[in-house]
This record gives structure tokens, sequence and C-alpha cells, in this order.
């Protein structure tokens, strides 16, 4: 028996992300059921970015 979880990001960060990666019409049209996998990946990746980015001494670690 899975459990649902509650998000970490926002809806609206999410939505955010979508509209700056170019397929926020079909995560509005169709849900993140019809978002591909890449475009969930890239997403994850640019949230991941957007945190590291937001972390205090962030401009100390580049890898």
């Amino acid at each position: 028996m899975s459990r649902r979880r509650s998000s970490i990001m926002s809806y609206q960060l999410k939505e955010q992300i979508a509209q700056e990666l170019g397929f926020a019409g079909t995560l509005h049209q169709e849900g993140f059921g019809g978002v591909s996998s890449r475009n969930c990946g890239n997403m994850v990746k640019m949230a991941i970015e957007m945190a590291e980015r937001s972390l205090p001494g962030a401009g100390n670690n580049i890898t």
C-alpha cells in the first residue's frame, strides 16, 4: 500500500519552472501526466540548481 506524500515544491514553483522550460501549456492542458519524463527531470534539475543558489555561500562551492 503506497502513501501519498505532500509535495516539497509548491505548485506555483512547479508552474514557474515549467514556464521557464517551455512546457507550461502541456502542464495546464494535461497535468503532469502529459509532461514527458525528460521535462520532469529537467524540472527537478532546475529546482535543485535554484535551491543550491539560495544556500548561504553557494558561490564558494563550484563543482
